[in-house]
């Protein structure tokens, strides 16, 4: 019989699709490695195991423990899914500009959810990263996970993402292009990758309001650079440490707007259901389509499902109140 042994033996090994209408003026071939087919429907079930795992080694997470973390959805999912099949219990923190579709899942698999406003520093107490510390240091036998600064996270992209796509691609693959946010998996796939093949080329999907392209370019943290956006799961107001920018070649940024039609314009013309990051991705990827040439291979990490964004990305309501749709 063949049979996994629990839902979190069933994360990772998940398929890698050629592109063939959305990218039909790329000189290249275009694959998409779809992280919606881990259980959690994310990437972030990759890293959310070991980070576990990890602080279950290492004594920080102990029997009945309760893990703490805060997320804009994906990992808390990937979190929900370790902490029921190990007996953990789980409080989430997160923002609310997040879909609904997030919170409503995360509650359906027995997390607690504290939400917190959007549109404040990083430091301010109401801010979900401070949120989150002192959630964590208030609630007895818990651990906090911390995603950003967690070296588990980039590993985790390291020992499973990086050598599956060199697999995949029998170590054709010349460039990876992957939204970044944490920088766990831009970071851990882009390390193995280079050790493969340095000539690889790692390049990271940002958006307007974040921090990242202009850090990366100049070596300055500019604060004017900072403010609200409305695409999920990319971007940040922080230099997390996962993110290596050593190892990363270029950011591109793409809109709000942009990602958004974007993602819908994958549903529609590959059958490719996925998140709003995605969508940012696809389109950083043809923003820079004239770096490449007819013999690479490209692969672009999809990072979600579309389900998270139903009433979202995929709501004309929503699309038109933020003039995404006319």
């Amino acid at each position: 019989m063949k049979y996994a042994n629990s839902i979190l033996d069933t994360i990772g090994n998940t398929p890698l699709v050629k592109l063939n209408k959305i990218t039909k003026d790329v000189d290249a071939m275009v694959l998409a490695k779809l992280e919606s087919f881990n259980p959690g429907n994310s990437v972030k079930d990759r890293m959310a195991l070991k980070m576990i795992e990890d602080a279950e080694a290492d004594g920080r997470l102990k029997p009945k423990g309760t893990i703490v973390e805060g997320t804009s959805g994906n990992t808390g999912m990937g979190l929900a899914l370790a902490a029921i099949v190990k007996g953990y219990n789980l409080i989430c923190v997160s923002t609310d500009k997040q879909s609904k579709e997030k919170f409503d899942v995360l509650r359906a698999v027995g997390a607690k959810v504290v939400v917190c406003p959007t549109d404040v520093s990083p430091e301010d107490p109401k801010s979900y990263y401070s949120t989150s510390k002192r959630i964590a240091d208030e609630t007895p036998n818990s651990w906090y996970v911390n995603q950003y600064d967690n070296p588990s996270n980039t590993q985790a992209h390291y020992e499973s993402t990086g050598p599956e796509i060199w697999e995949q691609t029998n170590g054709k693959i010349t460039h990876f292009i992957v939204g970044v946010g944490t920088g766990g998996t831009i970071s851990g796939v882009g390390k193995f990758l280079k050790e493969k093949n340095p000539n690889i080329k790692i390049w990271g999907i940002d958006t307007y309001g974040s921090v990242f392209k202009k850090y990366h370019e100049t070596g300055v943290f500019d604060h004017n650079e900072i403010y609200p956006y409305s695409t999920e799961g990319i971007g940040e107001d922080i230099l997390p440490k996962n993110v290596d920018f050593s190892i990363i070649d270029l950011f591109e940024k793409v809109t709000d707007k942009e990602a958004a039609i974007f993602t819908r314009k994958l549903a529609k013309t590959e059958g490719i259901f996925a998140g709003n990051s995605c969508g940012a991705a696809i389109k950083g990827l043809l923003q820079l389509k004239g770096k490449l040439k007819k013999t690479d291979v490209v692969v672009v990490l999809l990072h979600d499902s579309g389900s998270r964004y139903i009433g979202k990305i995929y709501n004309d309501d929503w699309m038109k109140s933020k003039k995404f749709l006319t």
